[in-house]
């Protein structure tokens, strides 16, 4: 039944897409169809906060800074295909001005794929500092900072980069770092969760996301680089390197590459692939009509910030701030599983997910959730919830920023799947 019923919603959509009825189209800027794959946004305002309350405790889940390209597979590929269009005497001036770009990606990301770059360091610093000025008073008196990371170089560099300028700005401060595959359960979920890898091996949202990516994926762009005549083997080859023509223009920000997109393609055609990448997330990452799998595996991250923020309360966690670093596939399950706003998204409708789920106000490079524990002037003690560095309400169909944590600790204790409760 359930292979019954995504076969139809993929015809629902493939019909909706053909006869131009297709709700999900989006108007957003080139930067921002960059994606999951943007630098982190630089418009961060101070925090402030009510007089009567004080900041005593942070607990941060962060995705690892900007980076080089995961691996060589997407350079390479196109690489070749641009290779053998030149060969054949296809390839225009725009492939050519696109096999250089991919040359300088290539030749710039050598024995680094996938490493934290400059920019990353740099944000983790800046995420680090205003940190420290905006809730500074935790932090005095030789406080304590526990510090947990993933076993990948790149989310490890990120933890120190951030734990490093917070002892720049207190000498005084006492870390206690640990990184390694025992963190899996909190930071990387998706390689030891039993129930999201049997998710993954059956590929319950393929259907879904072929059908789409079949009728979205847009292939102007790919020929205006190989060229009219260039023999592609089949449709889907076409639509293959079109995605991975993307992939490789739209992670160039990351590493500190600041190409033109617009002179590989048009508004539109960001759009088109941006949405084909941001729903293939979505279908795996977050919570939806087919599966609540791939949300529930951060069931045990949300027991950890529970208990992190009952134990300092009741005066059995020492630390004032526990951080933890991971990736964007940490932070995806965990904002889908809380419910946030903009990061939780339920439809039958894949095809409007564009307009309501947008990976790059989710989870951009160095992205992160901070709840802040207040102590107010009465002795009670609130929590606000700051997604990448602005507050939003923690609590659905709530306007309210700072949440009793008596309350917010039977919310966040409510939406656990009941096999981990």
């Amino acid at each position: 039944m359930r292979k019954i019923f995504l076969s139809v919603l993929g015809a629902a959509m493939s019909i909706a897409v053909a006869c131009g009825q297709n709700p999900m189209a989006t108007d957003y800027s080139m930067i921002e169809c960059d994606g999951s794959l943007m630098p982190y946004p630089t418009d961060i305002n101070p925090a402030v906060f009510p007089d009567t309350l004080k900041p005593v405790f942070i607990n941060h889940v962060g995705r690892h800074g900007a980076r080089f390209p995961a691996s060589s597979a997407n350079c390479l590929k196109l690489r070749k295909a641009l290779a053998k269009a030149d060969s054949l005497g296809t390839i225009t001036p725009t492939g050519r001005q696109l096999a250089k770009l991919n040359d300088l990606v290539i030749k710039n990301s050598e024995n680094r794929w996938g490493a934290l770059d400059s920019l990353g360091m740099a944000e983790q610093r800046a995420i680090a500092t205003r940190m420290f000025y905006n809730f500074g008073e935790i932090f005095k008196d030789g406080a304590t900072v526990n510090a947990i990371s993933s076993y990948s170089p790149r989310v490890m560099m990120s933890m120190y980069c951030f734990t490093h300028q917070l002892d720049r700005m207190d000498n005084r401060i006492n870390f206690i770092t640990s990184t390694g595959r025992m963190n899996s359960p909190l930071v990387r979920p998706f390689d030891v969760d039993e129930d999201y890898k049997a998710f993954r091996k059956e590929n319950l949202t393929n259907t879904v996301y072929q059908d789409y990516f079949a009728q979205a994926c847009p292939t102007a762009a790919i020929k205006r680089v190989l060229g009219e005549r260039y023999p592609f083997a089949s449709d889907e080859e076409m639509r293959d390197l079109a995605i991975t023509e993307y992939y490789v223009v739209a992670g160039c920000r990351a590493m500190n590459i600041t190409p033109k997109a617009s002179n590989y393609f048009s508004k539109e055609e960001y759009n088109a692939l941006w949405s084909c990448f941001n729903l293939r997330q979505y279908l795996q990452r977050t919570a939806t009509t087919i599966s609540s799998v791939p949300a529930d595996i951060a069931s045990q991250l949300v027991q950890d910030l529970i208990s992190t923020t009952e134990g300092f309360i009741n005066g059995t966690n020492p630390a004032v701030c526990n951080l933890r670093f991971g990736h964007a596939e940490t932070l995806m399950p965990l904002l889908s599983l809380m419910r946030l706003k903009g990061c939780y998204y339920m439809t039958n409708y894949f095809d409007t997910v564009g307009l309501h789920w947008k990976d790059f106000e989710v989870v951009p490079m160095a992205a992160n959730l901070q709840m802040i524990l207040f102590k107010s002037n009465t002795g009670k003690y609130y929590v606000r919830v700051d997604l990448n560095e602005k507050p939003v309400p923690l609590l659905p169909n709530s306007s309210n920023l700072y949440t009793p944590w008596g309350k917010a600790r039977n919310y966040l204790t409510r939406i656990l799947p009941l096999i981990a409760q």
